[in-house]
C-alpha cells in the first residue's frame, strides 16, 4: 500500500481518539511468519527521483534500463600484440611462421581510418582500436619483429580472436538492468561505460526511531539499579541505514501516554516509517499498541509472530505509515529487525519482494549438537561458527533475549522451521550470516 501523506497534526489533534487499554490487547493474534512477510510485502515503494550516477551506489532502479549504445563501439584489441587478418596466420607455428609487414602502429585513442592489407600487421595495445579488415590479434607472445620491418608470427590465429568484437560487451537494445535492482559498485561503471550520467531510482526511505521505557539511560550515564544503557537504537539506526533507510533518532520516550503520542506524532509527519523499540507486548506499561490506535486512519495489520526470538512484534498504519513495533529486549529486537524490519526498509526503498526477504549472505554447515524447538513457531537459534577438519560447524549459543553479548558472539543464525521439533547433531544447515 502506497503510503499517504501526514494530516497536518493540527488537524490530527482535532480528531484524536481515545482507546482504553483493555480493548487494545484484543488485538493480540500472533500470524505465522509466512503471513507476516505476506502483509510486509503489500507496501509500496516511498517515491521516486532522479541521481546522479556517482551517487548512485546502493540505490534501487526504479525502470528497466536497456542500453542505448554498442559497447564497444568499435572492435577492440583484448591483448598486446598485432592486429591481422586471420586468415593472413593460417598454418603458422614455431617451426614453419608466417611474415607479415609491419604496416604501423595503432596508438591507444587514436582512431584506426588505413584499412589492413593482405600480408600485413599492425602493433597494438589492449583496448586499441582495430584497422579495417583487421578481424584478429595474434598475442606479442607468439610474434617477432625481425628487423627488417617484417613480423614474424609463431602460432595461427583464429578470426575474431583476442578481439572485442562491436556489441560483445552488450548490443544496442539488449536489456541490461532491471527495475527492483540494487546497485552496487561495478554497476555505476557499467552506467557510465554506456553513457548514463543520471539515473532513476527510488527514493531512501526516511526512518524514525523511537525508544521507549523509563528504565532506558544515556550510555554515558551509569545507570542505577533496575536501569539499562539505550542499546537497540545504537544498533537498529545502523541496520536501519544499511538497508538503505535515512535514519531519524528521536531519543528515548518515557512510559507515558502522552509523551509517546507526541514522539509519534512528530515521527509520522515527516517520515516514511516508524519504528518503535521497547513496548510492544502486553505488560501494564507497553502502551505503543494503544498510542498507534489513536491516530486517525489506523489499523494493527498484526500483532505477535509465531517466532522466537521476538514474539511480540507489532506491524501498523498510522495515518497510511507503515510502524513496526520492536520488542525491548536487545536479542529479540535485532533478531526481528533482521528478519522482517530490514526487508520492510528495502520493500518501502524499491527492492522487489522476493529479494528483499532473502538473506544477504549465507553459508552451508554442519551442526555440532542436538536444538529443542517449539512446533508451531519458527525459531532463530544464535550459532558460532568454526572450521573443524576441513568442514564448517555451527555450534548453537545458549543465551536468553536480554542478553546482549550472545548476539554479539554469533556469527548467524539457523532457523529451525515451524513444523520441526528441532534439529539433531550434525544436521547440515544454512546459517545466515550476521
Amino acid at each position: 500500500m502506497a503510503a499517504e501523506r501526514a494530516v497536518p497534526p493540527a488537524e490530527r489533534r482535532s480528531r484524536r481518539p481515545t482507546l482504553e487499554p483493555a480493548a487494545v490487547k484484543t488485538f493480540f493474534r500472533v500470524v505465522t511468519t509466512d503471513e507476516a512477510r505476506q502483509r510486509l510485502a503489500e507496501f509500496d515503494p516511498v517515491g521516486v527521483e532522479t541521481v546522479r550516477v556517482a551517487a548512485a551506489l546502493g540505490r534501487v532502479l526504479a525502470d528497466d534500463l536497456v542500453a542505448a549504445v554498442d559497447l564497444p563501439h568499435f572492435h577492440r584489441a583484448n591483448m598486446d600484440g598485432y592486429a591481422v587478418r586471420a586468415q593472413d596466420t593460417f598454418g603458422a607455428s614455431g617451426s614453419i611462421p608466417a611474415y607479415l609487414r609491419l604496416a604501423g602502429i595503432v596508438e591507444m585513442g587514436e582512431t584506426a581510418t588505413r584499412p589492413l592489407r593482405k600480408g600485413e600487421a599492425v602493433r597494438i595495445a589492449t583496448g586499441g582500436m582495430l584497422p579495417p579488415h583487421a578481424d584478429a590479434v595474434v598475442m606479442i607472445e607468439y610474434a617477432d619483429e625481425v628487423g627488417d620491418g617484417t613480423v614474424e608470427v609463431h602460432r595461427s590465429a583464429a578470426p575474431w580472436e583476442h578481439v572485442l568484437r562491436i556489441g560483445e560487451d552488450i548490443a544496442r537494445g539488449q536489456p541490461m538492468f532491471a527495475r527492483g535492482r540494487r546497485l552496487r559498485a561495478r554497476d555505476l561503471g557499467a552506467l557510465t561505460g554506456i553513457g548514463l550520467t543520471r539515473v532513476k531510482v527510488f527514493r531512501r526511505p526516511r526512518a524514525a526511531l523511537i525508544s521507549t521505557g523509563d528504565e532506558i539511560v544515556p550510555p554515558d550515564v551509569d545507570p542505577r539499579p533496575g536501569q539499562v544503557r539505550n542499546i537497540n537504537a545504537y544498533s537498529l539506526a545502523a541496520m536501519a541505514a544499511e538497508a538503505g533507510a535515512v535514519v531519524t533518532d528521536l531519543g528515548v520516550v518515557r512510559d507515558r501516554r502522552a509523551d509517546l503520542r507526541r514522539a509519534l506524532e512528530r515521527a509520522l509527519a515527516k517520515h516514511d516509517v516508524v519504528l518503535i523499540s521497547g513496548g510492544s507486548s502486553v505488560g501494564a506499561k507497553d502502551i505503543t499498541l494503544e498510542i498507534i490506535g489513536s491516530f486517525a486512519r489506523s489499523e494493527i495489520v498484526f500483532h505477535g509472530i509465531s517466532v522466537a526470538p521476538g514474539k511480540p512484534t507489532i506491524l501498523a498504519r498510522a495515518l497510511g505509515t507503515p510502524v513496526l513495533g520492536l520488542p525491548g529486549h536487545p536479542q529479540s529486537a535485532l533478531v526481528i529487525f533482521d528478519v522482517f524490519g530490514a526487508p520492510l526498509l528495502r520493500i518501502l526503498g524499491g527492492e522487489e519482494r522476493a529479494a528483499a526477504f532473502a538473506p544477504r549472505r549465507t553459508v552451508r554447515a554442519r551442526l555440532a549438537q542436538n536444538v529443542a524447538s517449539q512446533p508451531g513457531r519458527e525459531d532463530y537459534v544464535r550459532v558460532s561458527l568454526a572450521e573443524t577438519a576441513g568442514q564448517c560447524v555451527a555450534t548453537p549459543l545458549a543465551g536468553k533475549s536480554g542478553a546482549v553479548f550472545n548476539l554479539v558472539r554469533a556469527d548467524g543464525l539457523v532457523c529451525i522451521p515451524a513444523s520441526a521439533e528441532g534439529l539433531d547433531a550434525g544436521a547440515s544447515v544454512e546459517v545466515i550470516l550476521l
